[in-house]
């Protein structure tokens, strides 16, 4: 039987955990909040990786492995396949989700209290996305060849 987890539990947790280590744990140490939260990400890569790839041969190449991420990982994550992959034809692979579902609730308005210059805000913004893609994109990479 599968275990399912709902969407708005993982957006919970996820902001949490951005939260929590950005900040509180290592709230003057940005770089070091992001290296846990990647850090926590490889290790739930690891296990869903042994998950969903116990019952199927090795890949033999690069273009096996990520055609497995992009039609049957991220389908069983997701409820859909990624909306476009690039390469540069040496071991570059890019992977695009139009409406990545763990960012779809994130509004790019400022918050109350953030509300300073378009600029500042935007960067905050920015800084902010960018903590909540350490994770899925480091459990993403962690499907090996």
């Amino acid at each position: 039987m599968a275990r399912e987890v709902s969407e708005s539990c993982m957006d919970s947790l996820l902001t949490e955990i951005v939260s929590s280590y950005s900040n509180v744990l290592y709230a003057s140490k940005p770089e070091l909040a992001a290296r846990r939260i990647e850090a926590i990400g490889f290790q739930v890569g690891h296990q869903l990786s042994e998950r969903y790839t116990m019952e199927r041969p090795r890949f033999s190449d690069h273009l096996e492995a990520i055609k497995f991420i992009c039609k049957d990982f991220w389908s069983e994550l997701f409820k859909k396949q990624i909306d476009n992959l690039k390469t540069n034809h040496r071991g570059t692979f890019v992977l695009q989700d139009d409406k990545f579902a763990w960012l779809s609730r994130m509004s790019g308005e400022p918050s109350t209290e953030n509300r300073g210059s378009a600029q500042e805000a935007g960067n905050k913004t920015t800084e902010t996305t960018g903590m909540h893609l350490y994770f899925p994109c480091s459990f993403v990479i962690r499907i090996k060849v």
